[in-house]
């Protein structure tokens, strides 16, 4: 049995975060984020969102990105995918998309490649995207 994996995206402050809670609390299923979900996530979380030092160029944050993923997908997803697990995460790829894509200017079709590779071609059942006005979601920060 397959369990099901359903990611939230949206802005900061849209309510991702307490949304993706609610949900895994109530199917009973496992909660994680991204970037993060494990031990080795965590630490190139701290890179990408709070650099000591120097920050990293945008290339180098979408590979350090789609590394965590990588290991949140080994470590995390697929295990708990394949128990007949539901998975519950605060982003997924679409973020990389948001973020690394749109924002920081890097090619799409390259962003869709390093992401294939990160996860192995796991792509989420269910994307729930929270649209706020950007106003709001700043005062909810």
């Amino acid at each position: 049995m397959t369990g099901r994996l359903i990611a939230f995206e949206g802005a900061d402050g849209t309510g991702k975060s307490t949304q993706a809670r609610l949900l895994a609390d109530r199917l009973g299923a496992v909660l994680t984020r991204e970037p993060g979900g494990t031990p080795l996530g965590e630490i190139l979380r701290s890179i990408v969102l709070d650099p000591v030092g120097v920050a990293p160029v945008d290339r180098a944050e979408a590979l350090i990105i789609a590394a965590a993923r990588a290991q949140h997908v080994a470590e995390v997803l697929r295990p708990a995918l394949e128990a007949g697990r539901d998975v519950v995460t605060d982003r997924y790829i679409a973020s990389s998309v948001a973020y690394q894509g749109y924002g920081r200017g890097i090619d799409l079709a390259l962003i869709d490649q390093v992401n294939r590779a990160a996860t192995g071609g796991l792509s989420p059942d269910l994307i729930v995207l929270l649209d706020l006005p950007s106003e709001l979601a700043v005062t909810r920060k």
